[in-house]
């Protein structure tokens, strides 16, 4: 017989996952199959804030009038050197 199992889990130090489960009798095999979604990368500021792409892009942000006006629309021009887009 297979009985099938899902649980979510947080993986303890070292790598340990403990399931417990009415389905699970001991002295029987299993096999495990784990998925491990990939953890957003938390950002710290100096001052241990929350740290997003957005806020990096306000900081960043440059206001220099010899920057081309169509670089948002133009970027693979610029970038590439493609043709420009018409408009």
């Amino acid at each position: 017989m297979v009985a099938t199992l899902r649980k979510s889990v947080t993986v303890k130090k070292g790598g340990v996952i403990h399931i417990r489960s009415p389905k699970l009798r001991g002295g029987e095999k299993a096999d495990v199959i784990v998925l491990v979604s990939a953890a957003k990368p938390k950002r710290k500021t100096k001052a241990g804030k929350k740290y997003s792409a957005l806020d990096w892009l306000e900081k960043n942000a440059v206001n220099d009038p010899s920057l081309p006006r169509d670089w948002a629309h133009q970027h693979d021009h610029y970038l590439y050197g493609t043709p420009k887009k018409k408009d």
